[in-house]
């Protein structure tokens, strides 16, 4: 299957604000696991007049130092890519101690009746204003471009800094794994929709909230695309085989991944079959996709 040029290289002292670009800075918060890698990037835009993208978890010492890091400055918006427990819980507490207003694409997705909510869901949140895909914030000598890429989840979006010529790709694009893709909300056609909408774009630089930046992204992305087309071509490769449910492909399809994360690839692999059934490429007995249900051709 295509390999993708993982970054797994990340300069970093967590709490400090650190410059990426000449208008970017970054803030690591002391939230490291298999998802989050190192931590939450939360990032300041501008000098003076700033815009603060994506507070962070709900930790003191974090908002402490976001705080400290626009110190003599000015907060005027805060940005939030998704509604993710990684990326939003600190969003009050900023919020209050600045006085900014909230921008995002919505509030968490609700699941369909009778579905249990994600426990990765801030279901408290919701924006002062919402941004559609296009919409442009403008700040005191910077503008930023929201960029709808659903996928990763609904309300996901992207930020291109227009003076930096880069884009925060938040958890859509990450240089040091891919993104989980988790049904009913994580959805792997608009997934690829998403990616492929990002290859006509300029921007030079990637800046993802997980990890280091991407500095070839359009080869980037290229390789992210074609590694979901391989795992596509994987579960293809089981059904041959015969009928087999989701645990037993990920069994063979993710032997190289730790088994702790054999579910989230599972939650994965899960997205990926919702679609094909749906365009008829697979089948089960009942017409429906569920990590319970059995999968042939």
């Amino acid at each position: 299957m295509p390999g993708i040029p993982f970054i797994r290289d990340f300069k970093f002292d967590y709490e400090t604000a650190m410059t990426v670009t000449p208008n970017i800075r970054r803030v690591v918060a002391n939230n490291p696991n298999p998802f989050t890698f190192k931590g939450t990037g939360t990032y300041i835009i501008g000098h003076g007049k700033v815009a603060v993208v994506d507070p962070g978890p709900d930790q003191q010492e974090h908002v402490d130092a976001v705080l400290r890091a626009v110190r003599g400055e000015t907060v005027t918006h805060i940005l939030v890519t998704h509604t993710h427990m990684d990326h939003v819980p600190a969003t009050p507490a900023l919020a209050k101690a600045t006085g900014a207003k909230v921008y995002s694409y919505g509030p968490h997705p609700r699941p369909p009746e009778g579905v249990t909510p994600e426990q990765d869901g801030f279901l408290d949140f919701a924006p002062d204003i919402k941004l559609g895909d296009g919409d442009v914030v403008e700040g005191d000598g910077w503008n930023v471009e929201a960029v709808h890429t659903p996928g990763h989840i609904s309300n996901h979006l992207c930020f291109a800094v227009k003076e930096d010529n880069a884009l925060l790709s938040g958890d859509h694009v990450m240089g040091w794994s891919t993104a989980v893709i988790s049904p009913p909300d994580g959805n792997m056609a608009d997934y690829f929709a998403s990616l492929r909408k990002l290859l006509p774009r300029k921007e030079a630089l990637y800046i993802p909230t997980h990890g280091a930046e991407i500095r070839e992204p359009v080869p980037f992305v290229n390789a992210y695309i074609e590694h979901r087309l391989g795992r596509e071509a994987q579960i293809m490769s089981r059904l041959k085989e015969g009928p087999q449910t989701v645990p037993q492909m990920v069994a063979k399809n993710y032997a190289d991944t730790p088994l702790h994360l054999h579910a989230a690839a599972g939650r994965s692999m899960l997205a990926h079959l919702v679609q094909m059934v749906k365009d008829g490429r697979v089948k089960t007995e009942d017409g429906r996709a569920t990590i319970g249900s059995t999968y042939r051709l």
